[in-house]
């Protein structure tokens, strides 16, 4: 019993090992084996992915800084903006992980697998709904948040369409 608790000690893989495995992607069942692992393992990448978001805004503010001020207030109000689309994606996103995880943990792949594409379906349907008037409609959304009139016209249309590709 003890020298099978120091075999399973050492099979462990350390907490680097684990952030590699977790940015990395590897295909497991995470019905079996410690929960806080597969916790750790589920969560990363979408912790790794909030800071990145942070960090985009905050570079954003920095390069816009030399425009003045009606550039960095126009990048606060489409931050601002772009939190309210990320905040529907985190909820369908939760809503599908509820319920694949639901089909894998009741053994039912074919379930699971139909639970995700029905999902990539809304996101690719709540993307359009969002984005194509949140491109055409720029100006006037960033006016109905405060924007000035100078900075909706300029930095704030060039702003909301190269964030969505245009």
């Amino acid at each position: 019993m003890a020298q099978q608790a120091i075999l399973q000690k050492r099979t462990r893989p350390g907490i680097w090992q684990t952030i590699k495995e977790a940015v990395g992607g590897t295909q497991q069942d995470f019905t079996e084996g410690s929960i806080s692992r597969a916790v750790f393992l589920l969560a990363t990448p979408m912790v790794l992915e909030m800071l990145m978001e942070s960090l985009f805004a905050i570079v954003n503010v920095f390069w816009v800084t030399r425009l003045g001020s009606d550039a960095i207030a126009t990048v606060g109000l489409t931050e601002s903006m772009l939190t309210l689309v990320l905040s529907v994606a985190i909820g369908v996103s939760m809503s599908t992980t509820a319920m694949v995880a639901r089909r894998i943990g009741e053994k039912d792949p074919q379930g699971a697998a139909t639970a995700a594409v029905q999902s990539i379906w809304l996101g690719i349907v709540l993307a359009l709904v969002m984005g194509i008037p949140g491109a055409l409609l720029a100006r006037q959304l960033l006016g109905a948040r405060g924007a000035s009139p100078s900075g909706a016209r300029t930095s704030g249309v060039c702003r909301g369409r190269s964030r969505h590709g245009f």
